[in-house]
C-alpha cells in the first residue's frame, strides 16, 4: 500500500507531504483546485512521461517521492525487487522517487538505486492501479472489453499459451513464406548444380593428380629426346669406348697413387677422384635405370593430353585455375546437398505450419471457454450492481463469440461485445449504441469495482470516476468503494459528499494565492473539518447549520 507521498515544486505544488492509511481514502476540494495532483504526482513516480511544463514556474526542477509498504513476502512487487536487485534493507519498503529538470532531464530511483523509466513502467502495475476520469468512454471499445474480462478471468497462463502458440504459427508461415519464394531460384541453381557436379564426378579428377598430369604429359611429349640425351651421357661418362669419364679417373688415380710416396701431399687429391669414379659410377647406373623407365607409348600420351586437355576446358568453364578443381567439385556438392536438405525442409514446414495452426486453434478454444465461464459470472455480477445504482431494470450480459475460423491474433480469435439494456421491454443491445452518459458513467464504475477486486495490485485509485452519479446512487457508489477498500487501499478523488462520508480517510485539497504566486496545499481532516468539507460538498460555499447536520448525518451513516 501507498504510505507516504512528498512532492516538490510540481504545477502549483510548492511542498507537500501526505501520509495515506489502509483502507479508503477520498480527496475532496474545490473545482481547479488540483485534487488530482496526488495521481499526476505519482503518476511520475510510475514512469510517466515527465513534461518540463509540470515544473513549477518560480522552480528549476521537480522531485516527487512515493513510499510503499509490500507486506505480503510472495507479492508481486517484492518478487520483481528481488528478481531486479533492488530491495532495500527491510524486504517490505519500496520507495519510489523521480526527478526532473527545466533542461529537461529525467532521473529516476527505487530505493535509493537509480533506475531506468522502463523499470519503473515495469513497477507500476504491481504497485498501484489507476482508474482514470474517461474510464468510462474506454468502455465502449471492444479491445478494452477484451481487456477488462481477461483482467477479471485471472487466465494469463491461458493468455500466455494462445501467445507463444500465434508466435510459432506466425514464424514458420514466415518461413514457409520465404521458402515459396525462393523455391523458383532454388530450383534453377540446383538444376545447375547436378550438372556440375555430374559433369565433375565424371572427370573425378584427384586432389594434385593434375600437377602429375601435367609431368607425365611432358614426360611422354619428350620421350625420345630424354632418351637420346640420357643415353648420351651414359656413353661419356661410362660405357663410351675411348676416354669416357670414369676411364679418365681411373687412370689419373692410377698414375698420382705412384707419385705418393714421392710426394704425400698428394694423398687428398687421390681420395677425391676416387670418390669422383665411384660418383661416376652411381650416376651410370641411375641412367640405365632412366633408360629403362623411359616409355615410348603414343596411347599413353594421348590419354594424358585427352585428360590434361579436359581439365583446362573445365576450370575455364568455371573460371578458375585447373589444380583447383578438386577443391571446386567438392564445394558445389557441399551446396548441392545443402540445398535438398533445404528442400526436405521445405516439404516438411507444411506439416508444421499446419501442426501449429492446429495447436493455436487449440489453446485459443480453450482460452475462449475460460472467457464465456468468466463473462457469465462478471454479467451477473455488474447486472446486480446496476441494479444498486439505481437501474433497477438493468440488464448486462458480455456476449464472446469464438470464430475458430477467424485470422489468428495473440489474443485468440474471440470477439467480445458488451451489451446492455436499462429498461424493461427493450432488447440488449452494444454499450455503446444505448446507455446515456450517466448509464455509462455508473456501469463503468461497476465494472471497475468489480474488476479491481480480482486484482492482485494492492492499491487502487479512481479519479472521479462518479461523474454523473448523485443521490441515493451516490451513496450506493462510496459503499462499494468502502467494500472495496476492506481489500484493498482505495484512493479516490471525488465531488459527491456521499462517496466521501464513506471514506476511512478525508484529504482537502486547496488552493492559496497571495495576488502574486499560487499554492496547492492538502491536508487530512479531523471529524470536525470533515464535516465542514462535506457541508461545503452539499450546499455549496454557503454552509449552515442545516447542511452541516445533513453532514454529520453523513458521517455518522459511513
Amino acid at each position: 500500500m501507498l504510505l507516504h507521498m512528498q512532492i516538490r515544486n510540481l504545477a502549483v505544488v510548492r511542498q507537500l507531504d501526505v501520509d495515506f492509511i489502509s483502507g479508503m481514502t477520498a480527496i475532496t476540494g474545490e473545482t481547479g483546485a488540483g485534487k488530482s495532483i496526488a495521481l499526476d504526482a505519482l503518476g511520475l513516480c510510475l514512469g510517466n512521461r515527465a513534461d518540463v511544463d509540470l515544473i513549477r514556474a518560480d522552480a528549476e526542477k521537480a522531485e516527487v517521492t512515493a513510499t510503499f509498504h509490500l507486506n505480503e513476502a510472495t507479492s508481486p512487487g517484492r518478487q520483481w525487487l528481488a528478481e531486479q536487485e533492488l530491495q532495500d534493507d527491510e524486504p517490505s519498503a519500496c520507495v519510489l522517487r523521480r526527478l526532473i529538470t527545466r533542461e529537461g532531464r529525467s532521473k529516476a530511483w527505487i530505493n535509493g538505486y537509480p533506475v531506468t523509466v522502463s523499470q519503473l513502467k515495469q513497477l507500476a502495475p504491481l504497485l498501484v492501479n489507476i482508474h482514470g476520469q474517461h474510464e468510462h468512454q474506454l468502455l465502449t471499445r471492444p479491445e478494452h472489453q477484451l481487456n477488462l474480462l481477461d483482467a477479471y478471468a485471472r487466465h494469463q497462463g491461458l493468455l500466455d499459451d494462445v501467445q507463444n502458440a500465434y508466435q510459432t504459427w506466425y514464424s514458420l508461415r514466415k518461413q514457409q513464406k520465404q521458402l515459396l519464394q525462393q523455391q523458383s531460384d532454388v530450383e534453377s541453381r540446383m538444376q545447375l548444380l547436378r550438372y556440375q557436379v555430374t559433369e565433375l564426378n565424371e572427370f573425378a579428377l584427384a586432389e594434385g593428380e593434375y600437377v602429375e598430369l601435367e609431368q607425365q604429359h611432358k614426360r611422354l611429349t619428350n620421350s625420345a629426346a630424354l632418351l637420346e640425351d640420357s643415353g648420351f651421357a651414359l656413353n661419356a661418362i661410362y660405357e663410351g669406348e675411348h676416354n669416357n669419364a670414369f676411364s679418365l679417373l681411373q687412370n689419373a688415380v692410377s698414375r698420382l697413387e705412384q707419385q705418393l710416396d714421392t710426394d704425400p701431399a698428394l694423398t687428398e687429391a687421390v681420395r677425391m677422384l676416387k670418390d669422383a669414379s665411384v660418383q661416376v659410377e652411381e650416376a651410370a647406373r641411375e641412367l640405365r635405370q632412366y633408360q629403362d623407365n623411359i616409355e615410348l607409348d603414343d596411347e599413353q600420351l594421348i590419354t594424358a593430353e585427352r585428360r590434361v586437355s579436359q581439365a583446362v576446358h573445365l576450370a575455364r568453364k568455371h573460371q578458375l585455375e585447373p589444380s583447383q578443381l578438386p577443391q571446386h567439385h567438392q564445394q558445389l556438392l557441399t551446396e548441392l546437398n545443402q540445398l535438398e536438405s533445404n528442400q526436405a525442409e521445405s516439404v516438411d514446414i507444411d506439416a508444421r505450419v499446419e501442426s501449429a495452426a492446429a495447436k493455436y486453434r487449440q489453446v485459443a478454444t480453450k482460452l475462449s471457454e475460460s472467457r464465456k465461464k468468466a463473462a457469465h459470472e462478471l454479467s451477473e455480477r455488474i447486472a446486480k450492481s446496476m441494479q444498486q445504482l439505481n437501474m433497477p431494470h438493468g440488464r448486462f450480459v458480455i456476449d464472446v463469440d469464438h470464430q475458430a475460423q477467424a485470422p489468428a491474433t495473440r489474443l485468440g480469435t474471440d470477439e467480445v461485445c458488451f451489451t446492455v439494456t436499462a429498461n424493461p421491454g427493450q432488447p440488449l443491445q452494444p454499450l455503446a449504441k444505448i446507455a446515456s452518459g450517466g448509464e455509462l458513467s455508473r456501469i463503468s464504475l461497476a465494472i471497475q469495482v468489480i474488476t479491481s477486486s480480482q486484482l492482485t495490485t494492492p492499491t487502487l485509485m479512481f479519479d472521479e470516476v462518479d461523474v454523473g452519479v448523485s443521490g441515493a446512487t451516490a451513496a450506493t457508489v462510496g459503499k462499494l468503494l468502502r467494500q472495496l477498500g476492506e481489500s484493498n487501499q482505495v484512493i479516490c478523488v471525488t465531488h459527491l459528499p456521499q462517496v466521501a462520508a464513506k471514506a476511512h480517510q478525508q484529504l482537502r485539497v486547496d488552493k492559496v494565492t497571495d495576488g502574486a504566486s499560487t499554492e496547492t496545499h492538502m491536508v487530512s481532516l479531523d471529524q470536525n473539518a470533515r464535516v465542514i468539507e462535506l457541508a461545503r460538498l452539499l450546499g455549496g460555499d454557503e454552509i449552515t447549520e442545516t447542511t452541516k447536520a445533513n453532514a454529520a448525518e453523513l458521517l455518522a451513516v459511513g
